[in-house]
C-alpha cells in the first residue's frame, strides 16, 4: 500500500441528498470532482452536479440545454423502434446519441474548508449553445492576477472539448468559447506565466493511434494555444495503464511544478499520482510516481454510482499542506490532505 492521503474523518463532505435539483423535473444523481478557489476569505467549490429527469410510465425522458442555458426535456416512447435504450448512460434515437444525465456547475462556499453552503448571491453555471447542449463538467480553476480562469469539459453531439470562461466576481462571466477541440478534456492552466507565456496541461484522446496522454500547450493570451508537446503517457502494468489526465493547476515548489494527476486501468480503477516538471521548461519531466499516492480504499470510494474511483481537479494550498478535494465513486465530494514534501520524497524514491 502506497496511499499517503490523510482522509477527512467525516467524509463525504457532500452527497446528492445535500443539494436541491436545479428544477422540479430533475433528480440529482451524483456530485463530482469540484474545482477549488479562494474568494473573499472563503474557500469556494465549483461542484459538478449530474442530474437525470423524472421519468413517466411508458416514456423515456432525457435532458438537454438550449441556447439560453435552460433545460429542455425530450420524451421518447419506450416502444418506439427508433429508440435504443440498452445503455443506461447513453441512449440512441434515430441515429442520434443522448446522455441520460446532464451536468452543470454549482457554487458553494465555506469559512473552514469543511462546511460548504450555497448562496443565492452566486448563480449556478449551465451549458449554453450547441457545443454545451449535453452539459458542462469537471471544471479546473486557475487564478492569474485578479482573474479566475475556468476550464471545463463541453459536451454535445459534436463531441467533447474544453471550454473557457473567466470571471473576477463569480457573478459575471466572460465566455471565451472552445479552446481545445474534440476530443479533449482535463485542462489545467498554470497559475503564473513562464517566460511571458501561459501554459496548460490537457488531454487529447486517440482511440486508434496514440492514447489518452497528458499534453502541454502554451499561449500568448490564455485563449489561443499551440506548441503542443506530449509529456506523460500510459504505462503498462501500472495504475495509469489505460488513461491519465491532469488534476488542478500545478503547484510551484523549489524542485519544480508538482502536478497531481489521475490514472486509470482498463478495469476503470482510478487512482492519483504525481509528476514533477521543470520550473523553466515544464515540458521536461523530472520525476513521476511509480505507484499511486492515493487509491480508492475507503468504502465511499469503492462503492457508489461508479465505484473504485478517486478523482480530483481542485485543491487549496496552506504551507506544506495540500487540502485536496476529490470525487469519490462518482457520487460524493470528499477531502484529504497531503504533505507537499512527502509527495516530493515519494518521487525521489
Amino acid at each position: 500500500m502506497t496511499d499517503i492521503a490523510n482522509r477527512y474523518k467525516n467524509n463525504p463532505l457532500l452527497s446528492p441528498k445535500d443539494l436541491n435539483p436545479s428544477n422540479n423535473k430533475m433528480i440529482i444523481e451524483c456530485l463530482l470532482n469540484p474545482g477549488v478557489f479562494e474568494f473573499n476569505g472563503q474557500i469556494g467549490l465549483l461542484v459538478r452536479v449530474a442530474e437525470r429527469t423524472v421519468q413517466n410510465e411508458g416514456m423515456l425522458s432525457v435532458p438537454i440545454y438550449n441556447d439560453t442555458g435552460t433545460i429542455e426535456i425530450l420524451n421518447f416512447k419506450l416502444d418506439d423502434p427508433k429508440l435504443d435504450a440498452s445503455d443506461a448512460r447513453v441512449i440512441n434515437y434515430g441515429g442520434v446519441d443522448y446522455l441520460t444525465t446532464i451536468s452543470h456547475l454549482r457554487l458553494l462556499f465555506s469559512d473552514n474548508g469543511i462546511d460548504f453552503k450555497e448562496s443565492e448571491e452566486f448563480p449556478s453555471i449551465f451549458g449554453e449553445g450547441q457545443y454545451e447542449s449535453y452539459g458542462i463538467e469537471d471544471c479546473r480553476i486557475s487564478k492569474i492576477d485578479n482573474t479566475y480562469h475556468l476550464t471545463y469539459t463541453m459536451v454535445s453531439p459534436n463531441g467533447v472539448g474544453v471550454g473557457l470562461r473567466t470571471t473576477k466576481d463569480w457573478k459575471k462571466f466572460e465566455k471565451k468559447g472552445m479552446i481545445f477541440s474534440p476530443h479533449n478534456k482535463d485542462c489545467a492552466i498554470f497559475e503564473e506565466k513562464i517566460n511571458g507565456m501561459f501554459y496548460a496541461l490537457h488531454r487529447p484522446s486517440s482511440p486508434e493511434l496514440g492514447g489518452n496522454y497528458i499534453w502541454l500547450a502554451q499561449s500568448p493570451d490564455g485563449v489561443h494555444w499551440g506548441n503542443h508537446k506530449c509529456i506523460a503517457k500510459t504505462r503498462e502494468g501500472k495504475f495509469d495503464s489505460k488513461r491519465l489526465g491532469a488534476g488542478a493547476s500545478p503547484i510551484k515548489t523549489a524542485k519544480g511544478w508538482l502536478e497531481i494527476y489521475h490514472g486509470a486501468t482498463a478495469e476503470n480503477k482510478y487512482c492519483l499520482g504525481a509528476i514533477l516538471l521543470d520550473l523553466e521548461d515544464p515540458s521536461k519531466v523530472i520525476a513521476r510516481s511509480e505507484k499511486p499516492i492515493m487509491e480508492p480504499i475507503a468504502k465511499y470510494e469503492q462503492t457508489g454510482f461508479f465505484g473504485n474511483v478517486v478523482f480530483t481537479n481542485g485543491h487549496n494550498i496552506n504551507g506544506d499542506t495540500i487540502n485536496l478535494y476529490y470525487g469519490a465513486s462518482d457520487e460524493h465530494v470528499c477531502m484529504a490532505t497531503f504533505s507537499i514534501n512527502k509527495i516530493l520524497k515519494s518521487l525521489e524514491k
